[in-house]
């Protein structure tokens, strides 16, 4: 079962990033705007807010099969990509980003519940594996780009096919673990319920601290990359930065499942602590490296990928095992809709500010969130 769900969840996820990818050709194209750019991702996320914000409020992810959602989602995930290919302007390419994020609402959260059902006392690791197949996911579409060159169009139907596949392989092969409630009824109260829980707030806080980093580093990872390799002297600096940017994001995927396999062992908290630690140092050291050797910049952003998903799936692992019981869909939903809500700054800010004082200093921006997180993690672990 987790070895379908995990499928499945590269499968979908593999839209997140599909327009981000490939945003300079886009840009081409659509005759997108400069200050407009960033919007190709900020849509994704303003929708996955929008969706995980109303599945929280009515319980969505606790009333219908969590199996059933991820097929919806994949589904309509994959008709708005596809769609990009015929829009006829900028605002409907973003409008169409905005529907994919809504459309994913229904993939994350789900995905993570239903392999929250099937294990109890491996649960960190169980997340882990299926954290780190979304993170390959996301990363899957910077590599399309690489192979694919400027021909966008056919990637993108590649992307759409896949998560539509991924839709049909959940609900046609997995089934319902026994550990959580595949079902439940509609209950008011259940944010309430949810908040009431110390160990739940404590590990939101803890994914909020590591969401103010992740997503900006992922978006802005590739115009980073592609600003040292152009100090350094690099030819095709653009290409390069996309290969960073792929091993970036790719080498989370064994970041997630190593972090899941010691959570387990030594402690979900303490291991995201380590995490955030070690993605805060990274992201200090990005001044270091800025337009240093081309190895230095890829040895650090391998580092710095690594490190700075592998905390994401213990952030889950702890909401489902404090929250209540019939509740653990709209615990974690609701954990990912506040979580995205702040990636939308840093998404944001990253750009502006390194508008300012340019890409060397820039990423020290994203230094404190992980820091307070692993304060967070640190009184988690006491819990």
């Amino acid at each position: 079962m987790l070895a379908v769900v995990s499928l499945a969840q590269f499968l979908g996820m593999t839209l997140w990033f599909s327009a981000t990818a490939m945003t300079p050709l886009l840009v081409r194209d659509f005759d997108i705007p400069a200050h407009h750019v960033a919007l190709l991702t900020m849509a994704v996320q303003a929708g996955f807010v929008v969706g995980t914000l109303a599945s929280a409020l009515t319980n969505l992810a606790d009333i219908l099969n969590p199996r059933t959602l991820m097929f919806i989602g994949s589904l309509a995930g994959a008709v708005a990509n596809a769609a990009v290919i015929v829009a006829p302007g900028s605002a409907s390419v973003i409008a169409l980003r905005f529907l994919t994020g809504a459309s994913l609402a229904l993939v994350y959260p789900p995905g993570m519940k239903i392999a929250a059902g099937w294990f109890r006392d491996r649960r960190g690791f169980a997340l882990g594996l299926l954290i780190g197949a979304l993170t390959l996911g996301k990363a899957f579409p910077h590599l399309l780009t690489g192979l694919f060159g400027d021909n966008w169009h056919q990637p993108m139907l590649l992307v759409s096919g896949l998560a539509a596949l991924g839709g049909i392989l959940v609900l046609a092969v997995v089934r319902d673990g026994p550990y959580v409630a595949a079902t439940a009824p509609f209950d008011p109260h259940a944010v309430r319920k949810i908040l009431a829980s110390r160990g739940a707030r404590l590990a939101t806080f803890g994914y909020l601290g590591h969401m103010w980093e992740l997503y900006a580093m992922w978006t802005w990872i590739a115009v980073f990359a592609t600003a040292s390799f152009a100090t350094s002297g690099l030819a095709n600096a653009t290409a390069a930065g996309s290969v960073a940017a792929f091993l970036a994001i790719g080498s989370g995927a064994a970041g997630c499942s190593m972090a899941g396999y010691l959570a387990d062992r030594v402690g979900k908290a303490r291991v995201a602590m380590w995490a955030m630690l070690a993605s805060a140092a990274c992201a200090t050291l990005t001044v270091v490296v800025f337009g240093a050797s081309p190895f230095w910049l890829y040895a650090l952003v391998m580092v710095w990928g690594f490190a700075v998903v592998a905390d994401s799936a213990q952030f889950s692992a702890l909401v489902s095992e404090h929250a209540p019981r019939e509740h653990v869909g709209t615990a974690l939903t609701l954990q990912t809709c506040v979580g995205f809500l702040l990636t939308m700054v840093t998404i944001e800010l990253l750009p502006r500010l390194a508008d300012y004082v340019g890409w060397r200093w820039a990423s020290l921006l994203l230094v404190p969130g992980p820091l307070l997180g692993a304060w967070a993690m640190a009184r988690m672990a006491r819990v």
